[in-house]
C-alpha cells in the first residue's frame, strides 16, 4: 500500500511532479505532460468494472432478487466496495439559489417592461375648408402660416387671413386685375407684416393688423414673382426671369443684392435657420446653395456666385426644407419627371441620399419635435406621406385630397411661442360667404398641425406630427411666460 493512505481506502494513481529537477531520482519527470503511472492502478479491477454491466446487458435475462443480493454481497466482500468507473459517488452540488433568484428577477423585469407604443397618426384630416379659385400652378407659393398663428392663403386676386386662435377669417386685399393674380405670400418674422408677390412682377408689403399697404417693391423683376422668403429685414424674391433679389425693406433703394444662376423660373426659396445660406430651386431642374457673403450687387450683373450647384434632379425643384436639428442638412423634392426626395450636405454639396417617392413632390416640412419629414405629392396619388428620417421608412400616408397637394404650411416658432389649431364644432359665416363651415380652435403649443392646400380647392388640417417631450414643452412655457399676453391678440 502506498504511504499516507488510510487502511482499506482505494489506491489512487500517482501523479509525477512537473519540476525540472525532481527531488527523488527514482521518479521520472515528464515536463509539462501528465502520464499516469500504470503501476499504481489495478487493471484487472478496472477491466471487470467496465465489462460487468455490458455482460449483464448481453445476457438479456433479468436476475432474480436472490441472485442480485448475492452479487452485491460478493462485490462488497471481494471488490472492497469499489464502485463503477465514471459514476458519481455523491450528488452534484445544488446551484446557488441567490443567483437563480436574481436571474429570474431580471427576466421578469424585462418581460414586464412595457413596449414603446407606436404613435397613433390620424389618417383623415381634422377639418376641411373650401378654398375656391385656388390657382392650380405648381410653380407658385400661395399658402403660409405666420408666427402670430394666422394662416394666409391667396385665392385668385384675393388674400384671405384665417386666425387659428379665434377661428375668424378676413380679407386682407384684393388686387387689381392688371396686377393679379397673387402668385406668392410670405409672413415676416414678426407675424404682423406679410409680403405678397404679384403676376405683374411687383411685391407688396401689408400690415395685417390694420389692412394697410406699407410699401410696393417695383423695378426688380421683369415677370411674376412666384417665391418669397424672409431673412430678418431682408425679403428675398424669386421671379420667372430667373433672378433672385434681396430687398432690404428698411431703405429706399431696397434691391441690395442679386443672385444669378437660374435660367428659368425660380419656384422655391428657403433661408437656413442661421440666415447664412439660401437654397433656391428652379424650373431649370437646378438647385443652388447661396452664401450671403458671395452675393453680388446689382452693378456686377452676370457673375455666378453660388456656393454649390446641384444638377441631380431631372425636373423642377420647388419643395425645399432645411432640417431643424442639423443646420447643414437640406431636403429637396423634384417634379413629375423626377419624383425624388434628395438630402444634401450644404457644407460640401454632397448628396447624402435619394428616395424615389413614385409621384410629383410638391412640398416638404420637417417635424420640429422629432426626426420626421412630411411630403405632399401630386400625380398620381395626391397624398401626404410621413417619413422617418434617416431610414426614410414610411410611417403613414394621408389621403383625402382629390388633386395634387400643391402647398403645405406649419406654424412657425417665434421666441419659443407657438399656437396651433385644435378644433371644436362651431359655425361662422363670412361677409362674402367664402367659408361657411368653420370650427373654433383650442390653442396648443405642440406644433403638430399642418395645413395643406390642393388643386381640388380645399384647405385641410392634419394632426400629423408628434408632440414635443413634456420637459421641452415645460421649458418653452417657462421661457415664453413674458409673451403670454400676446395669446389673444386676434
Amino acid at each position: 500500500m502506498p504511504p499516507l493512505h488510510e487502511p482499506g481506502s482505494r489506491p489512487r494513481p500517482y501523479m509525477p511532479s512537473l519540476c525540472s529537477t525532481p527531488r527523488n531520482p527514482a521518479v521520472k519527470c515528464y515536463g509539462d505532460r501528465f502520464i499516469p503511472d500504470r503501476s499504481a492502478m489495478d487493471m484487472d479491477m478496472a477491466h471487470y468494472l467496465l465489462t460487468e454491466p455490458r455482460k449483464d446487458r448481453k445476457n438479456g435475462a433479468t436476475p432474480s432478487p436472490a441472485k442480485e443480493a448475492y452479487r452485491k454481497l460478493l462485490a462488497e466482500k471481494l471488490l472492497n466496495n469499489c464502485t463503477r468507473i465514471l459514476a458519481f459517488r455523491n450528488k452534484p452540488p445544488e446551484p446557488d439559489n441567490s443567483i437563480l433568484t436574481e436571474l429570474r428577477a431580471d427576466v421578469a423585469s424585462v418581460q414586464a417592461r412595457p413596449a414603446k407604443k407606436r404613435r397613433y397618426i390620424p389618417q383623415s384630416a381634422d377639418r376641411t375648408l373650401d378654398a375656391p379659385d385656388l390657382v392650380d400652378d405648381y410653380y407658385l407659393n400661395l399658402l403660409d402660416w405666420g408666427s402670430a398663428n394666422v394662416l394666409s392663403i391667396a385665392l385668385g386676386n384675393t388674400v384671405y387671413l384665417w386666425d387659428a386662435a379665434s377661428g375668424s377669417t378676413s380679407e386682407l386685399v384684393t388686387v387689381d386685375e392688371d396686377d393679379g393674380p397673387v402668385t406668392s405670400v410670405s409672413w415676416a418674422p414678426d407675424g404682423q407684416n406679410i409680403a405678397i408677390g404679384l403676376n405683374s412682377s411687383a411685391v407688396q408689403i401689408w400690415d395685417s393688423s390694420s389692412n394697410r399697404l406699407l410699401r410696393t417693391l417695383q423695378g426688380v423683376h421683369e415677370s411674376r414673382v412666384g417665391s418669397l422668403a424672409w431673412n430678418k429685414s431682408i425679403l428675398t424674391a424669386g421671379g420667372m426671369d430667373g433672378k433672385i433679389v434681396n430687398n432690404d425693406v428698411r431703405i429706399r433703394d431696397h434691391a441690395v443684392q442679386t443672385y444669378r444662376g437660374h435660367s428659368q423660373e425660380v419656384c422655391g426659396l428657403k433661408w437656413s435657420g442661421s440666415g447664412r445660406q439660401l437654397a433656391s430651386g428652379g424650373n431649370d431642374n437646378l438647385l443652388h446653395i447661396w452664401d450671403v457673403s458671395m452675393a453680388s450687387s446689382t452693378q456686377s450683373a452676370g457673375r455666378t456666385q453660388w456656393l454649390h450647384r446641384m444638377e441631380d434632379h431631372s425636373a423642377a425643384v420647388k419643395a425645399l426644407a432645411w432640417c431643424p436639428f442639423q443646420s447643414n442638412l437640406l431636403a429637396s423634392g423634384g417634379g413629375a419627371n423626377d419624383r425624388c426626395i434628395k438630402f444634401w450636405n450644404t457644407h460640401t454639396g454632397a448628396c447624402l441620399n435619394s428616395v424615389d417617392t413614385g409621384s410629383q413632390v410638391c412640398a416638404l416640412l420637417w417635424n420640429k419635435n422629432d426626426r420626421e419629414l412630411l411630403s405632399s405629392h401630386g400625380f398620381t396619388q395626391n397624398q401626404l406621406t410621413l417619413w422617418k428620417y434617416p431610414s426614410m421608412a414610411k410611417m403613414a400616408e394621408l389621403n383625402g385630397h382629390t388633386s395634387r397637394v400643391l402647398f403645405m404650411a406649419q406654424v412657425i416658432f417665434a421666441r419659443s411661442l407657438c399656437f396651433v389649431a385644435k378644433f371644436e364644432t362651431h359655425t361662422v359665416c363670412t361677409t362674402d360667404g367664402l367659408w361657411l363651415s368653420f370650427v373654433e380652435p383650442l390653442q396648443s403649443p405642440d406644433g403638430c398641425t399642418v395645413a395643406s392646400a390642393a388643386a381640388d380647392e380645399t384647405l385641410r388640417f392634419w394632426n400629423v406630427f408628434s408632440e414635443a417631450p413634456k420637459s421641452a414643452v415645460k421649458e418653452k412655457t417657462s421661457q415664453s411666460r413674458m409673451f403670454n399676453s400676446y395669446n389673444h391678440l386676434r
